[in-house]
C-alpha cells in the first residue's frame, strides 16, 4: 500500500496538473536554486508532466554550490535546464537606478531583491513562450511571516508546497529522494554571499513550524512572529483600490 509520503507526493503531483490544465497551459516551469524546496517542486512537477516541466538555473552572483546541486537534482530526476546567468542584467540595473543614501543593511536587501524579481521575470518570459504556468517553491513556514520578495519569489501562479511547513518539506524531500546534502545544508535563498534564511529572520524553521502548527512558543518569539505577519500582510493580497 502506498505510504503517506507517497499519497501527499501524488496528491501534490496531481494537483499541479490539475492546475496547469484548468488554466489551459501545456506545462510548468520553476526555478531550481539548489535549495530543498526547488528541488521537491520540481521533482513532483516532473512526475505531474513528464515532458513539459523545465527548471531555470538562474545564478547571480551567487555560490557555486547552489548551481551544482540544482545540476545534481536536474540529472538524478532527468528534469530538462536550461541556465540563465543574471550577472550582467543585475549589474546593469544598479548602474541605472538611482542611487539613494540608506542604511547599509537596508541597500543589501534592496540589491538582493532584484536577483529575485529578475529570476521571476526570466521564469515568466519562458512561461508565456511556452505556455506553461510558473510553480514557485514557497512553504507555509515562509508564507506565514512573509519571508519572501514581492513580485520575486513570490510571483508564481501556483505553489505546491504552500501548505507544508519547512519540517514537512524536508520529511517529503527524503521520501522523494532529495540528495541528503540538500536537505541538511541550512536554508538560504541566496541573496549575498554566507546568507541563511535563520539568521536573516532571527529564529529557527523549528520554533516557527512548531508555532504554526502547535500555537507554542515563548511569549517573546509569539510577539515577533505576529509582528512579521502583520507588517508583511500587504505581500499576500492584491493592491487595495478605494470602495468609492
Amino acid at each position: 500500500m502506498p505510504t503517506d509520503k507517497e499519497k501527499l507526493a501524488r496528491s501534490l503531483a496531481d494537483w499541479i496538473k490539475d492546475k496547469v490544465m484548468a488554466a489551459g497551459r501545456r506545462g510548468v516551469v520553476l526555478g531550481m536554486s539548489g535549495g530543498v524546496d526547488s528541488s521537491v517542486v520540481a521533482v513532483l512537477s516532473r512526475r505531474a508532466f513528464p515532458i513539459n516541466t523545465i527548471g531555470l538555473i538562474m545564478p547571480c552572483y551567487s555560490a557555486d554550490e547552489d548551481r551544482e546541486h540544482a545540476e545534481e537534482v536536474a540529472r538524478q530526476f532527468d528534469i530538462p535546464t536550461k541556465t540563465v546567468v543574471l550577472n550582467d542584467a543585475y549589474d546593469a540595473l544598479l548602474h541605472v537606478f538611482p542611487k539613494v543614501k540608506v542604511d547599509p543593511t537596508v541597500a543589501r536587501v534592496s540589491q538582493a531583491n532584484i536577483k529575485a524579481r529578475l529570476r521571476m521575470v526570466a521564469l515568466y518570459y519562458v512561461a508565456n513562450q511556452m505556455a506553461y504556468l510558473v510553480a514557485g517553491s514557497g512553504n507555509r513556514s515562509e508564507i506565514t511571516i512573509g519571508y519572501f520578495t514581492k513580485h520575486g519569489d513570490a510571483g508564481a501562479d501556483i505553489l505546491p508546497l504552500g501548505n507544508l511547513v519547512k519540517k514537512e518539506v524536508k520529511e517529503l524531500a527524503r521520501y522523494l529522494g532529495i540528495p541528503k546534502e540538500i536537505i541538511d545544508k541550512p536554508p538560504s535563498a541566496g541573496l549575498w554571499s554566507g546568507q541563511t534564511d535563520e539568521d536573516e529572520i532571527g529564529f529557527s524553521y523549528e520554533a516557527l513550524d512548531r508555532y504554526i502548527l502547535t500555537g507554542n512558543a515563548p511569549n517573546e518569539l509569539k510577539s515577533r512572529i505576529e509582528f512579521m505577519k502583520a507588517s508583511s500582510r500587504h505581500k499576500m493580497q492584491m493592491p487595495p483600490v478605494p470602495n468609492f
